[in-house]
């Protein structure tokens, strides 16, 4: 079976995902069109050589319907030649796209893709694409289907995580993050401009250096009206007897941000590498996927990060830096509690509590960081891992190169 590498990653910046973010205006077919352009001008790349380009998208309608990623490369100017599809894995979706390249590439059906992922949702409003899972009273019923920000406050009840522990694993992000900003850190990040050239943003517009816990204590639980209200308390007790009652500690400042933006990736075999000229950054080691218990549904990074070290012959030890998305404060926390991950190797650079979670973008967004990272820090290994809808998980492996 031949390796599967990744030749470059670029994103753009994170924009506030309301109607006042410096992405707002731009469609989410031009974020991608600024990284396709971007890949192709930092390597002189025949597109023409690209056979397949693979975009996760958690809401796939209105202006990221209708299958983005064929159109996305047409619009660029990249070859005809170039087919397309996108995938809904929830919030993995990124990461799952870029997976699906690497195991095109393994099976020798291709030797190169681009892969990643987009969400512009200050312009696609998060769920609007409905879905049976918590739209039908039936499925909702038998799959005791809860928000997620409950399942989040379900979990911190359950491993006794306090409201003054979830912020200030949220203050330590925003910490991070900002010091991750302000020294270059994020080399894979590329400013988006518009069609005059005028940048319109160049960092991650969500990043608040100076939060502080005071701050971060004044602010309400999110989640706790609407959950007694509509009856998702009862079903998170229902399903969790041995809770009395819900903590409700996650609110806006210890949970991911709405945000807009895209990652591409260039993925392929070692070969079509030195045929181009082109020095890999990373060698995919392994990907898995698996499903979990659906109310809870956030624990998924926790058997998928088990699997895939399984599949790649490797202990949580040889492991040298984690990217575990801040979906909530308390995905993190739990997973570095379960696993035994010290905190200094997880997140290093802040995470989606900071900078914020552009759904079917983030897993390509994080294996960029992860890879900045790498590259900065001169270690070899890194693990990316997302919890998803419906009690899902999904990690990757890479080593730098």
């Amino acid at each position: 079976m031949k390796d599967a590498y990744i030749y470059d990653g670029v994103r753009t910046p994170r924009g506030r995902g309301r109607s006042n973010g410096s992405l707002h205006e731009v469609r989410p077919i031009m974020l991608l069109k600024s990284l396709f352009d971007a890949l192709k001008e930092r390597h002189h790349l025949d597109t023409s050589l690209v056979e397949d380009c693979i975009l996760g998208c958690v809401t796939p309608v209105g202006e990221q319907g209708a299958n983005i990623a064929r159109i996305g490369v047409l619009h660029a100017g990249w070859a005809t030649t170039i087919p397309g599809f996108q995938l809904n894995h929830f919030c993995a979706s990124g990461l799952v796209a870029i997976n699906l390249a690497a195991q095109a590439v393994r099976a020798e059906s291709i030797d190169l893709a681009v892969a990643g992922g987009v969400e512009a949702m200050s312009r696609v409003t998060m769920g609007s694409d409905g879905g049976v899972w918590y739209m039908d009273p039936q499925v909702s019923n038998n799959l005791g289907f809860i928000p997620q920000g409950v399942s989040a406050d379900l979990i911190a009840t359950l491993y006794g995580f306090s409201r003054e522990a979830v912020d200030q694993y949220a203050l330590t992000s925003q910490q991070r993050a900002a010091h991750a900003s302000e020294h270059g850190h994020f080399k894979s990040l590329v400013p988006f401009k518009d069609q005059n050239g005028q940048i319109l943003l160049d960092h991650e517009e969500l990043i608040r250096g100076n939060t502080t816990l005071a701050e971060l204590a004044k602010l309400n639980p999110s989640f706790e009206a609407m959950a007694k209200m509509a009856g998702f308390d009862a079903v998170a007790l229902s399903k969790y007897p041995m809770v009395e009652r819900i903590n409700y500690v996650h609110h806006a400042g210890n949970s991911s941000g709405i945000v807009d933006g895209a990652s591409l990736h260039l993925v392929g075999s070692l070969e079509i590498g030195k045929r181009l000229g082109l020095k890999p950054r990373a060698k995919i080691r392994a990907f898995a996927s698996i499903g979990a218990e659906p109310t809870i549904m956030l624990k998924g990074p926790v058997p998928a990060t088990q699997l895939v070290l399984k599949k790649a012959g490797m202990k949580i030890n040889d492991i040298d830096i984690f990217e575990v998305n801040e979906a909530f404060a308390c995905v993190p926390m739990l997973y570095s509690e379960e696993l035994k991950v010290d905190h200094a190797k997880l997140n290093v650079n802040g995470g989606a509590i900071a900078m914020g979670h552009p759904l079917g973008a983030t897993g390509a967004v994080l294996v960029t960081m992860a890879m900045d990272e790498l590259e900065r820090s001169g270690k070899g290994t890194a693990l990316i891992t997302l919890c998803e809808g419906g009690g899902q998980g999904t990690a990757t492996i890479i080593e730098r190169v």
